[in-house]
């Protein structure tokens, strides 16, 4: 199946990010993942969450961050990828001066409702 970047809608997520579905079951038709593009803006930062039952992978396409990961701070740049398992306190901070661009996959696929705000 092929999805295109420019059929797919951006909406902002319950943590604050603004996101395209990419590849989603509930839309697309694939099982077990979604694939989305997160964007957040220079100076802005997604609100710290955790995921009940997704893991998450983060690939860095562009810009840079600093992610809060559990007990750890980190900058993240473009080509870093960061596993988040499941109940682990996440969020990202945009500190440059372009956008923080991040490739997001989520197994199960993601769901406002597996979303928690801390």
């Amino acid at each position: 199946m092929l999805t295109r970047y420019r059929n797919q809608p951006p909406f902002e997520t319950k943590d604050g990010s603004v996101i395209r579905e990419l590849m989603h079951p509930a839309v697309h038709g694939n099982r077990h993942q979604s694939l989305a593009e997160a964007r957040v803006a220079p100076g802005a930062s997604t609100a710290l969450h955790w995921h009940l039952r997704s893991e998450e992978l983060y690939h860095v396409t562009a810009g840079s961050g600093l992610m809060t990961l559990g007990e750890e701070r980190f900058e993240i740049l473009p080509g870093d990828t960061i596993a988040i398992a499941p109940r682990t306190a996440h969020c990202v901070e945009n500190i440059g001066s372009e956008d923080l661009v991040i490739l997001c996959c989520c197994s199960p696929p993601y769901a406002h409702d597996d979303t928690e705000l801390l």
